[in-house]
């Protein structure tokens, strides 16, 4: 017997008829003799509906009651979910976050977990109960709602699964896996058997959607052994898991791309102790987010050009930011553009492999692709390219280090 937290996404729930087909995947575990606690989102496209009211309403809103307005819509599957598996005769019953409870601070629509108390969940369980948790949801110290930020759900599964000590955690989505990169490019991408939690976690922020960066940071904590399948079919999933568990690793195991970029060039910024802090500073205090960053020195050496990246959706906000600071910073010309894509690489097997980097600039070479600003981690190399190649570049690069299917 096993003891296995099950997670199904709004498109594993859209419809009552999804719901039933859940419930009867629920009822095959259960069947099979295990423990089963089951994490569900909203249906498919209602948070945003409910998003959308709750701007429609008021502009401005009140944080403490839009979590309360968007938190309903795991309320409702998380019920009918229970309906469908009594009426399987399986034992069942919806928990919702403050019902546990899942208790989380005090910041609404951002919700960071403190503590899931599993007395009562755990008691269930041992008597043969399926328990159904509301995702994305918990309880404030003031005992208002809370919720977790946009794909919290993963995150509270993944959360349950470390507090129950639960065997896996199943995240069931519509996709069969991790894959090498997005099929949708690549037709010629293959399904990831085993990823490790690190390689999960780089394709996660660097744009792949299957799972939640901060899902992947709690398993990677809590040693969470989690599966990503697919509602629809039953192919086997891919298993993120410590790299202990990899016998052979591959030296690159996927290629990344986020279209979500933008670049800033200050042109002529005085080349001095401080001039960094000057520039990043106001855009740290303003909540937005710096990734890659390249300096170059003049001949000279009095001054230097720097260039940073930041979210396209910040790109207006920061623009303004380093205008408003522009006396302070004294740059000579500011310059600008979102027609850039980041491709990245990622392979714990660069630790142990010379001329993996190498490889990706001269296949980019050969394709009369430039880069414009590279960044580099221990297992991670990205660069940051006209929007134009993102295609090509990622099916010359998946090419490149061996990734396409047979």
């Amino acid at each position: 017997m096993a003891r296995i937290v099950m997670k199904f996404g709004g498109t594993s729930v859209a419809d009552v008829e999804k719901i039933k087909n859940v419930a009867r995947r629920v009822k095959a575990e259960v069947d099979a003799g295990n423990q089963v606690a089951v994490v569900v989102s909203a249906m498919s496209g209602k948070t945003n509906e409910l998003v959308g009211w709750a701007q429609e309403v008021s502009p401005m809103y009140d944080a403490r009651e839009y979590d309360v307005i968007v938190s309903s819509g795991e309320q409702v599957t998380v019920g009918l979910l229970a309906m469908a598996l009594q009426s399987m005769d399986v034992a069942a019953r919806s928990w919702l976050g403050w019902q546990i409870p899942l208790k989380t601070d005090g910041a609404h629509a951002k919700a960071r977990i403190k503590e899931i108390d599993t007395t009562e969940l755990d008691k269930r369980m041992n008597g043969g109960e399926v328990v159904c948790v509301a995702g994305f949801q918990g309880i404030a110290p003031d005992n208002r709602i809370t919720t977790l930020g946009r794909g919290g759900s993963d995150t509270s599964a993944v959360a349950l699964a470390a507090a129950l000590k639960a065997d896996r955690c199943d995240i069931y989505t519509d996709v069969e896996g991790v894959y090498t990169t997005d099929p949708r490019i690549v037709p010629k991408a293959r399904k990831i058997d085993k990823i490790t939690y690190e390689e999960m976690l780089e394709l996660a922020s660097l744009g792949a959607k299957v799972l939640q960066t901060r899902s992947v940071e709690m398993a990677m904590n809590h040693r969470v052994r989690v599966q990503v399948r697919s509602t629809f079919s039953e192919a086997e999933g891919t298993l993120v898991v410590d790299e202990d568990e990899i016998v052979e690793q591959e030296v690159v195991s996927g290629i990344a791309y986020s279209r979500d970029e933008a670049k800033i060039t200050l042109v002529k910024v005085a080349d001095k102790p401080g001039i960094a802090a000057s520039i990043f500073s106001p855009l740290a205090d303003a909540n937005i987010n710096v990734d890659m960053i390249v300096q170059n020195v003049s001949e000279d050496g009095k001054s230097t050009d720097m260039t940073f990246t930041v979210p396209r959706g910040e790109f207006q906000r920061a623009l303004q930011v380093i205008e408003k600071n522009k006396a302070h910073i004294a740059y000579q010309e500011l310059l600008s553009t979102s027609d850039v894509t980041k491709v990245s690489i990622i392979g714990v097997g660069m630790r142990s492999h010379v001329g993996v980097a190498r490889k990706m600039f001269e296949t980019l070479a050969e394709k009369g692709i430039n880069i414009q600003v590279i960044s580099t981690s221990e297992i991670k190399v990205s660069v940051l390219i006209a929007e134009e190649y993102t295609e090509l570049a990622v099916r010359a690069l998946h090419t490149a280090y061996g990734l396409d299917a047979d």
